[in-house]
């Protein structure tokens, strides 16, 4: 879709969402942070150091803890060829005893600011401010509960304890909002305030690809009881995506209890795809043959991502001598991106019950689909954009105000559980080939809207 003026299009998008970001300069928080993250992508010793301080912060006990790790951290960055010399001078700073403790208590309260930048709250309850504030502002929500893979039955059962319990509060707290048509329909029919991201692999501690059978088996009952719970509260439930040797087993569980006659009208459910992956066009050509198959009076969602494993897919594929899966170049695997948001586009515009969702912090990407649904004709409302609290508040309010709807996918949980959450964003933020560290390093806006 290029010579028939589509480019053109894409670019007068993203001058509009651009003109429609806040400037960081009016912001004195905002700056420090930009700042903080141009010296993180120039430095990756310093950035691994911070990394590695962040992750073993909530294990320290005392502030003593906390500075002898830090400066241990520092020291390793700032030494040997090649040492950083920030590192250096931080280490030399934290290594003073009469700042030891000032020091501690600084390096505390910013990671738990960093955290906090990026989860809401200890709970939904916790986060209910946060979550009515953004419905103020215009944006949709969705909540996702932090923690790591499970290891025992014990934790899948309290793991779908805490999302009951957590649907409900959600229930509760958005029958308060004031209407929003925008967030609230979408020429399909009425889209649900509560929104529940879940990860399977939480639900069941055996979650294996040498075991599908007994992960299934072991999952079953907690994603039914949820589903059910979501439709008696008329709340939407969105199964997440994570490594590549769980997808199968996600994916059959989610699509065999969806295709039940209980299920056939509701409750509103969706499933994530990862673009990152080589395969996912065939995925989705799967998912786009069930919906055929099985049509539901409750819209599908299908959510778009790049992907968040990366690195873990990569290792996993050296240390077994297979090929990649993922896309090793970050424009393949953006032109692969712009292909799969086109697709789901047309199914939409096919008359498929399909709410497409766009997740993404690319400008480019951002532009792409909304170019793209302007020129099958959709309207504004059919399709959805979603960022990440933290990473994408200013999107999310360029998005807005150019009056589209957006969603933040907004982490709640304490500091521990979201330490790999945490770190898994700030890599994704300040990797030398990202979208934000370009646009943090002042790249051109012509740059960043180039075709991948």
């Amino acid at each position: 879709m290029s010579g028939d003026g589509f480019e053109s299009d894409v670019h007068a998008w993203g001058r509009r969402l651009a003109e429609q970001l806040p400037r960081a300069g009016r912001n004195p928080a905002a700056l420090a942070e930009r700042r903080m993250m141009q010296t993180m992508i120039g430095d990756p010793r310093l950035r691994a150091a911070l990394f590695r301080f962040v992750d073993v912060r909530p294990a320290c006990r005392d502030r003593g803890e906390l500075v002898r790790h830090l400066h241990e951290y520092l020291e390793e960055a700032a030494g040997g060829d090649g040492g950083s010399g920030t590192a250096r001078r931080l280490s030399s700073l934290v290594g003073r005893r009469a700042l030891e403790l000032p020091t501690a208590s600084a390096a505390a309260l910013a990671v738990a600011q960093m955290a906090h930048r990026f989860i809401a709250g200890e709970d939904a309850g916790a986060a209910a401010p946060e979550l009515t504030s953004l419905w103020q502002q215009g944006r949709c929500v969705t909540l996702d509960l932090l923690g790591e893979a499970t290891l025992t039955e014990a934790e899948g059962g309290v793991y779908a304890t805490r999302c009951a319990d957590t649907l409900r509060e959600l229930a509760r707290v958005s029958s308060g909002w004031e209407r929003r048509p925008l967030l609230e329909d979408d020429g399909l029919g009425p889209l649900p305030r509560p929104n529940l991201s879940v990860k399977v692999s939480a639900l069941t501690p055996h979650l294996r690809a040498n075991a599908p059978a007994r992960a299934l088996e072991a999952a079953r009952e907690r994603l039914l009881t949820l589903l059910r719970l979501a439709r008696e509260l008329d709340a939407h439930l969105h199964i997440d995506m994570e490594s590549l040797d769980t997808r199968a087993s996600i994916t059959e569980l989610v699509l065999e209890l969806l295709s039940t006659p209980e299920f056939e009208h509701g409750p509103s459910a969706g499933i994530v795809l990862q673009g990152y992956l080589t395969d996912s066009e065939e995925e989705l050509e799967r998912l786009l043959g069930w919906l055929r198959e099985h049509p539901r009076t409750a819209p599908f969602t299908i959510r778009l991502v790049k992907g968040a494993y990366w690195d873990h897919e990569v290792v996993m594929a050296v240390q077994h001598g297979w090929e990649s899966p993922v896309f090793t170049d970050r424009r393949s695997c953006d032109r692969h991106y712009e292909h799969l948001t086109r697709r789901l586009l047309d199914a939409r515009a096919e008359g498929l019950a399909l709410r497409p969702a766009i997740a993404s912090h690319n400008l480019r990407s951002l532009a792409h689909a909304l170019a793209y649904s302007d020129r099958l004709g959709l309207a504004p409302e059919a399709i959805e954009l979603q960022v990440l609290r933290g990473l994408g508040d200013d999107t999310a309010a360029a998005i807005t105000a150019a009056g589209r709807r957006v969603r933040v996918y907004c982490p709640v949980g304490d500091l521990v559980a979201g330490m790999a959450y945490l770190v898994r964003r700030l890599l994704e933020n300040t990797s030398n080939d990202s979208f934000l560290a370009a646009q943090t390093t002042g790249a051109e806006l012509e740059l960043l809207l180039e075709k991948p």
